[in-house]
């Protein structure tokens, strides 16, 4: 198992791996929480333009290791969703829950290397020191079981470029943090898994919401870490209900419609910029077609919240941030 260049002396980039060198690997990792809403369809349509308008590959990997949060049925509501948008994945659905051995040799590999403590701070004893971790417990020699475990941040990155929003900056009491690769209740947290995802499934480029502009920083230095090869990373607006609440299944944000995908496919492509015909098109793949075809990323919004205002099913008003 990879782990970093001052840890391990071996390294293996994509093409080690299997993957065509330079060629495009794109994903949409949807949490199957509940079925798919506008914010999900406009993140899912933006990483498929990116990577078709590319000639690249287009995979989904359903980020189900929160098991507690998976709905059941879900996963498979979503897949169905996206192929009435005509969203088509490229290989199989990979799926979180499924892979703990490889985390667990990730997380055992790093361990063995003493970038691993445990943690019995809780949410509200982190609270009381400012709000943010200030690696309270990395000299405590707390015992492993039952506490949360902690990576030691020898790889901060206080700024990163991003495809759309340039040159993100982020706070030093984010990036110099200890943050937990495995929970308290046992579960792999997500800032370890989706780098190990990433990079065992080749991914070049990740298309998404710029709610994960921050959580980028923790994965760029884990990608480092492990000695990795970054992918590219752009952040498109975020749809949110109201500056700051973004549409969420949590917020109960609807369903789209699986029976009439035209009107919700149209309005997010004029969300990221576009401005089709509604006349113009009367089958999703015509659609989609035109949309690769005219996807220039330099063309989207670089807003990083945009209000989404549904006043019927093919009507919808958007408020950028």
């Amino acid at each position: 198992m990879q782990i970093s260049q001052d840890i391990h002396p071996e390294h293996s980039g994509h093409a080690a791996l299997g993957f065509p060198k330079n060629a495009y690997r794109g994903r949409f990792a949807p949490s199957p929480s509940g079925p798919l809403h506008f914010g999900s369809l406009v993140a899912a349509l933006a990483s498929y333009l990116d990577a078709k308008s590319q000639n690249g590959q287009w995979l989904v990997r359903m980020e189900d290791i929160d098991t507690p949060r998976v709905v059941p049925g879900a996963a498979d509501a979503i897949l169905t969703t996206l192929d009435a948008y005509g969203l088509h994945w490229d290989g199989p659905v990979v799926y979180q829950s499924q892979r703990h051995d490889l985390y667990q040799d990730v997380l055992a590999s790093l361990i063995s290397h003493n970038v691993v403590y445990a943690c019995t701070c809780t949410r509200k004893q982190i609270k009381a020191r400012g709000g943010y971790y200030d690696n309270h417990c990395r000299a405590a020699n707390h015992n492993f079981d039952n506490n949360a475990l902690r990576l030691k941040q020898n790889y901060p990155v206080v700024e990163f470029h991003d495809g759309l929003q340039g040159k993100v900056q982020i706070p030093d009491t984010i990036a110099q943090e200890d943050y937990i690769i495995k929970r308290r209740d046992g579960l792999f947290a997500y800032q370890l898994v989706v780098v190990v995802d990433d990079h065992e499934q080749g991914i070049t480029h990740v298309v998404r919401g710029a709610d994960l502009l921050e959580p980028t920083a923790r994965q760029l230095s884990l990608f480092k870490q492990l000695a990795y090869p970054t992918p590219l990373f752009t952040h498109v607006p975020l749809a949110v209900a109201n500056p700051g609440f973004k549409l969420s299944k949590q917020n109960h944000a609807p369903a789209i419609d699986n029976q009439n995908p035209l009107p919700a496919l149209i309005a997010a492509l004029e969300f990221l910029g576009f401005n089709p015909s509604k006349s113009q098109f009367d089958t999703v793949e015509t659609l989609l077609n035109w949309a690769i075809s005219n996807y220039q990323l330099t063309k989207l919004p670089s807003n990083q919240e945009i209000q989404v205002i549904q006043q019927s099913e093919a009507h919808y008003q958007f408020i950028p941030l």
